[in-house]
């Protein structure tokens, strides 16, 4: 062969690759993000139908025929829902139990409407409005007592 006979060409380049279907890697990406999303939506659904089901059962308190009644099952609620996190708890009795409910933090319960837990349950007349604040009192601890804080 000659050297004027071989004819010579430019290098070909590739065509760039194309952004669908994405490389196996990104689909065990979209994979895990998607199954993440998943469990983060299945936990936080399951917590907040769990609270609904605990704040139902708290409000169910609040159809007893009267208001001794009303705090005498709010009484008996908080006691069953101290046993999840001590199991002791509903044995305490007076200000020892006061002291329970008032955690660390506050002393609402022994010092505050929360002494109505004590004796209202066995009070012929109780007023509207230490009924309400106690039972707003409750409701909120009964809820922490529920998620197992102290």
């Amino acid at each position: 062969m000659q050297a004027q006979e071989l004819v010579l060409r430019d290098v070909h380049v590739p065509a760039a690759p194309s952004l669908w279907p994405p490389a196996p890697g990104w689909w065990l990406v979209a994979l895990a993000f998607a199954l993440i999303v998943g469990i983060v939506w299945w936990w936080q659904r399951r917590r907040r139908l769990r609270r609904q089901a605990w704040l139902k059962l708290f409000d169910d308190t609040r159809k007893q025929p009267n208001p001794a009644a009303q705090v005498a099952a709010t009484s008996e609620l908080l006691r069953r829902a101290a046993r999840r996190v001590d199991a002791s708890a509903d044995h305490l009795q007076g200000e020892a139990w006061l002291a329970f409910l008032d955690g660390k933090e506050s002393r609402d319960f022994s010092e505050g409407a929360g002494r109505l837990l004590l004796e209202g349950g066995f009070r012929r007349d109780v007023p509207a409005a230490d009924l309400e604040a106690v039972s707003a009192l409750a409701r909120v601890r009964f809820l922490e007592l529920m998620a197992g804080r102290r």
